[in-house]
């Protein structure tokens, strides 16, 4: 474990942040050979290796190859099979280029011999230049809003309850109507907002909080084209995967702070879902933006 990640352990407040303490060290990927990092998954994983932290990691193990003065701005990346979280992943980066003001990195993350995914990812020197953005919507501050444990405690369905109530590294607070309820209540506007923040304290390394807000995207994005049909995981049979995820980073951020994320889905069509995401911090600024592809399977639908 490095140095950044002992210093959060011992600064850790909150309840769940022995939690969030995996986390960290399951970004804190091990250095195989120059260029060549190696990562985990947690012990209680499930049957494949949760995309987000697939992700994450390679965005880790590119970092670590450039120079912590320039930020990432954006990553591409696609999910060609599923991890398996029973052995270790080996990310191999490649030095595309460093220019004067951008360094491009690319990641295959390989198990088996076998590639499951591949990410670029460009980081820019800072600059300064022209400035808007949209406006955070009007939502609850997430301090008057239930966890997830909380609201999910009383729906009794095998399986779904206890993976809900299950302690983890990312607080998560829904402003709309959580998605299991769109089973009972209906169809609904293909959206979804949502706070999150980690659930605990982060050091300050501005590539972890990143990494853990690339780790969170994969979390709730595609509940928005669900909703649409009122049907969810773990309450339906719905067979579901991320295709291929997009970020652009905009402005700086903590991710142990609370930041919305505002969800839709403006199509779903051939067994794919497609959904967009915009990261807002407390105070209304745009973070970052999301576009991401799923597989999503209703068995029993035509």
């Amino acid at each position: 474990m490095t140095e950044a990640a002992r210093r959060a352990a011992a600064e850790g407040s909150g309840p769940e942040q022995p939690m969030l303490d995996q986390l960290i060290a399951l970004l804190d990927l091990e250095v195989i050979e120059e260029n060549i990092f190696r990562g985990v998954s947690p012990p209680d994983s499930p049957v494949r290796v949760f995309g987000g932290q697939v992700a994450g990691q390679a965005l880790v193990a590119a970092g670590r190859t450039v120079d912590p003065e320039r930020r990432v701005h954006s990553l591409h990346a696609y999910f060609i099979r599923g991890g398996d979280p029973r052995v270790p992943i080996v990310y191999e980066v490649e030095r595309t280029r460093d220019g004067r003001s951008f360094t491009t990195r690319r990641v295959t993350a390989i198990q088996h011999g076998k590639a499951i995914f591949t990410l670029s990812a460009s980081f820019q020197r800072t600059e300064d230049g022209i400035e808007h953005s949209d406006d955070m919507p009007e939502v609850p501050d997430p301090d008057t809003l239930p966890g997830v444990a909380e609201q999910a405690a009383e729906l009794e369905i095998e399986g779904f309850t206890s993976s809900a109530l299950r302690p983890r590294p990312i607080d998560l607070r829904y402003v709309t109507e959580p998605p299991w309820r769109s089973r009972e209540n209906g169809p609904r506007a293909a959206r979804n907002q949502v706070w999150m923040r980690a659930d605990g304290t982060l050091p300050d390394s501005q590539l972890l909080h990143v990494c853990v807000l690339t780790y969170a995207s994969d979390m709730t994005l595609l509940d928005a084209p669900l909703a649409r049909h009122g049907v969810y995981w773990g309450t339906d049979k719905v067979i579901g995967a991320s295709l291929d995820h997009a970020l652009w980073f905009h402005r700086p951020f903590r991710a142990d702070e609370w930041f919305l994320y505002d969800c839709a889905s403006p199509s779903a069509s051939g067994a794919r879902g497609l959904a967009t995401g915009r990261f807002f911090s407390r105070d209304g600024t745009l973070i970052a933006t999301v576009v991401q592809e799923g597989l999503l399977r209703v068995i029993g639908t035509t």
